[in-house]
């Protein structure tokens, strides 16, 4: 094992049992940032895990529709196994429902370690009367991933029948957990209601280093046109790497139309989306 300070969970997800080329790519910035144990909910051969062998400590692949949490639950099983929790400062919980990074990732885990709290995660969902870190990057010190409520939590995670109760028993149940042993969070990116799918330009713009990736397929392409800026303005690296897997995922036909350059378009199909959720109402 390295001396890296950092060890991060790694959840993915694939269809079709492959790793894509945004996929080798996060997990390739990760590891200038840390160690990585990555775990797919899938059935990926052992010629795809090999991709990213270089990049990971351990590769987990098998298909447990456990969704994000069942995979961190057996990256840190493995870890926990293999007494190697211990050697880090900070263990992360990352997934990958987003692209990126976008830019380097090294500073922006510098500033969520430098706060005084003992999680955090890299945006907030703010909400009326209750609010909690997305479960797609948090962070944790030693006060919690070595905690015995923290053990038992992510040792209990299972299989759900609806997607809602992973939300609601694992992403809003660890911010309360975190609270109710005494620990304290904070995130550098607020998200009220579903602005972390709705504007990822703004998100760019003010130092998020991911895009969620249902981004792409939300209100009728009306984000396309954001989409485009980041992708114009972000790491080459970055941009190459999301645009080649986009194309595999969505066709290259259809990032051909939700990246257009003509500015009167997005404009009319967010008219038409606000049209057809009117007359869905």
């Amino acid at each position: 094992m390295s001396n890296n300070k950092r060890l991060f969970l790694f959840a993915g997800y694939s269809a079709d049992n492959t790793l894509d080329d945004a996929l080798v790519y996060y997990i390739r910035e990760l590891t200038k940032c840390g160690d990585v144990i990555l775990c797919m909910d899938s059935d990926c051969p052992k010629p795809e895990l090999d991709r990213v062998k270089k990049f990971t400590i351990a590769r987990i692949a098998t298909r447990h529709y456990e969704y994000d949490f069942g995979s961190y639950k057996r990256a840190y099983e493995y870890a926990k196994n293999h007494n190697i929790l211990n050697k880090y400062d900070f263990v992360y919980m990352v997934n990958d429902s987003v692209y990126g990074p976008l830019h380097k990732l090294k500073p922006i885990l510098e500033q969520m370690e430098s706060y005084n709290t003992d999680t955090w995660g890299l945006t907030e969902s703010v909400h009326t009367h209750y609010c909690h870190i997305q479960s797609w990057f948090i962070g944790m010190r030693k006060s919690v991933f070595m905690a015995d409520w923290f053990d038992k939590f992510i040792m209990d995670v299972k299989q759900q029948k609806h997607k809602y109760l992973v939300t609601v028993l694992y992403e809003n149940r660890f911010t309360d957990l975190v609270v109710e042993h005494g620990g304290t969070w904070r995130c550098p990116f607020k998200c009220p209601g579903r602005s972390v799918y709705n504007n990822p330009k703004h998100l760019f713009k003010i130092g998020c280093p991911f895009i969620k990736k249902m981004s792409f397929t939300r209100h009728n392409g009306a984000i396309g046109y954001q989409l485009n800026y980041v992708l114009s303005h972000c790491d080459k690296s970055a941009a190459r790497a999301i645009k080649n897997a986009a194309n595999n995922a969505y066709t290259p036909k259809y990032m051909s139309w939700l990246l257009t350059k003509n500015p009167i378009t997005p404009i009319w199909r967010g008219i038409t989306y606000a049209i057809q959720k009117l007359r869905n109402k």
